[in-house]
């Protein structure tokens, strides 16, 4: 299995990006009455999918963490799912995109299931990793040894 270097060589992320690029495109067809209520709607909640993927794998240094990060997406593919049947139902899409854009949405849901599963894969450290036992750095006294100039990691 590769080593995923960045949440972008995710698969799962992938199908994401291509759902949420093609909920965009399909979105401009809606008329102009739907582009701040279903369209905007849709993109959000598309958008949100593969923002919370990324999300997850940043969070990964603790297994439950991005367990629950991981857990969150499919509330969103559904959200996703109940808008785009809106959008058929008001015939804004055919019934082929409509069903082409909700099984990536179930497709994603499957990949995110068995991610969750095999959270070990994914996470940084063994989850019998115990965090307590890393040696740490030790802090400097406040101005002994360290910038005197704090200001320069604030605007």
């Amino acid at each position: 299995m590769a080593i995923a270097k960045s949440f972008r060589d995710l698969n799962v992320y992938r199908e994401a990006q291509e759902a949420a690029q093609k909920t965009f495109q399909l979105g401009r067809g809606f008329p102009a009455e739907e582009r701040y209520s279903l369209a905007d709607q849709i993109r959000r909640s598309s958008r949100a999918i593969k923002a919370m993927i990324a999300e997850a794998r940043g969070r990964r240094r603790y297994k439950a963490v991005f367990v629950n990060k991981l857990d969150e997406v499919p509330g969103e593919a559904t959200e996703t799912q109940s808008s785009l049947d809106d959008a058929r139902d008001a015939e804004y899409l055919s019934a082929e995109e409509s069903n082409a854009l909700d099984s990536k949405c179930v497709l994603i849901g499957q990949m995110l299931s068995r991610m969750i599963d095999q959270a070990d894969d994914f996470c940084k450290d063994s989850p019998a990793t115990d965090y307590r036992a890393i040696p740490r750095v030790e802090e400097i006294e406040p101005g002994i040894g360290c910038s005197a100039n704090i200001e320069q990691f604030f605007t």
